[in-house]
């Protein structure tokens, strides 16, 4: 549903709805309607949304358009964690503040491991 999924992706880059709507250049009473789900954005706006967050539109609206995609759960979850951590600001890890490389380099170990083990449980083709 897009109300939810629009208001934990700004809750994740650590925006207010203030913030957020001076962003999408709306008022804050549209950003609060939109995650109520008592308005939906337009085309142009769905599409700036789907920019700034680096989402699809399916993704967003959560659009499943075939079976292929439904098999692609795991990959979209992955993703949607890995989004998530580049976005998250503060993070530490053992005591020390976590950067934009180490990130990265844990997005990619998440990726790598998957596909390890995917591959090893005789899943892949």
């Amino acid at each position: 549903m897009f109300s939810e999924k629009f208001k934990k992706l700004r809750q994740s880059q650590g925006l207010t709805q203030v913030q957020m709507a001076d962003k999408l250049e709306v008022s804050p009473s549209a950003i609060g309607m939109y995650e109520q789900g008592r308005r939906k954005p337009d085309s142009d706006m769905l599409k700036k949304i789907c920019q700034m967050f680096n989402v699809s539109v399916d993704y967003l609206l959560d659009v499943s358009v075939n079976r292929e995609a439904e098999e692609k759960s795991v990959t979209d979850f992955i993703d949607e964690i890995t989004y998530t951590l580049r976005a998250q600001k503060g993070l530490m890890f053992n005591g020390k503040p976590i950067t934009a490389r180490d990130k990265e380099k844990i997005a990619q170990a998440i990726k790598l491991a998957t596909a390890i083990a995917v591959s090893s449980s005789g899943l892949e083709d």
